[in-house]
C-alpha cells in the first residue's frame, strides 16, 4: 500500500500542495481528479521522486521512501507512466521496453508475458522505432516499459489524453487486469469522467493544492462532488 500523509511541496517560494493525505490501497484503482493546474502532477512527482516535497511522509507497505530519487522508487516497486508518455523515439519499441530491464537483476531481465498479451500491437511491432507508433501505440509502450520493472505500484498521468476510444477501451481492459488478477495498486490521474467511474474504487478530488473531497468512485453522480470538476 502507497501512504502519503501530510505532504507540502514548493516550486521555489510559491507553495504547490497543502496538507495533501491519500492512500492507494492494492487490488484497487485509486482516481485522483481536478482541474488543471490543482497540483495533481505534483503530487505525482513527489511520490515518484521526480521533485522533493517540503514536508509530510511517502510510505510504501509502511517504509518512509524519505529523500529516495526515482531510481530508488522504481527499485522498491512504483513504476511511473507520465503525461506525455516520455518513450524514446529513436529506440524501437523492444528497445524502449528493454530499458526497465536496469532495475532487474540479470537472470530477470525479460519481457513479461503479460505486456504483449495486454497490448498485442507491441509485439507486432518490436522492431519499430518508438518515435513511429501512434499516440495510442506509444501510451500502450509506455505502460508496457513501467511493467517491465515489476512494480507494485502503477502511476498513471492522463492516460487516455489524446487517444483513440479503441485505445482507451484496451487501456482500461489492461488496468482491470492489473488490478484484479496482478493486485497493483494503481493511482490513475485522469480527466475522462466515463473512464473513472468504469474503473475507480476510490476517489479523491483535488482544488488549489489540497483534498477537497474523499470517497468511493460512485461519488462522481453527486452534484456537490461534481462542482470541484466543472470548468
Amino acid at each position: 500500500m502507497l501512504n502519503v500523509k501530510g505532504l507540502d511541496l514548493h516550486y521555489g517560494a510559491a507553495q504547490i500542495l497543502f496538507d495533501v493525505s491519500m492512500e492507494a490501497k492494492a487490488g484497487s484503482v485509486t482516481c485522483l481528479m481536478g482541474r488543471n493546474g490543482v497540483g495533481k502532477t505534483s503530487l505525482l512527482k513527489a511520490i515518484t521522486g521526480h521533485h522533493p516535497n517540503s514536508s509530510g511522509d511517502i510510505m510504501l507497505n509502511d517504509k518512509e521512501l524519505g529523500k529516495a530519487p526515482p531510481h530508488a522508487r522504481a527499485a522498491s516497486g512504483i513504476a511511473y507512466v507520465p503525461q506525455g508518455r516520455d518513450i524514446f523515439p529513436m529506440l524501437t519499441v523492444e528497445e524502449n521496453l528493454q530499458t526497465g530491464f536496469g532495475l532487474l537483476p540479470v537472470a530477470k531481465r525479460k519481457i513479461p508475458d503479460e505486456v504483449f498479451e495486454l497490448f498485442p500491437v507491441l509485439e507486432k511491432m518490436l522492431v519499430r522505432r518508438g518515435g513511429d507508433l501512434s499516440g495510442g501505440q506509444q501510451q500502450q509502450l509506455a505502460i508496457g516499459r513501467a511493467l517491465v520493472t515489476g512494480p507494485g505500484v502503477l502511476v498513471l498521468d492522463e492516460p487516455t489524453e489524446g487517444i483513440q476510444p479503441s485505445v482507451i477501451k484496451d487501456i482500461g481492459r489492461a488496468i482491470e487486469y492489473l488490478r484484479d488478477t496482478a493486485g497493483l495498486a494503481i493511482v490513475l490521474v485522469e480527466q475522462y469522467l466515463d473512464f473513472c467511474r468504469q474503473l475507480a474504487d476510490d476517489l479523491y478530488i483535488m482544488d488549489r493544492g489540497t483534498i477537497v473531497h474523499h470517497g468511493p468512485a460512485s461519488d462522481l453522480d453527486k452534484k456537490n462532488v461534481r462542482k470541484h470538476l466543472s470548468v
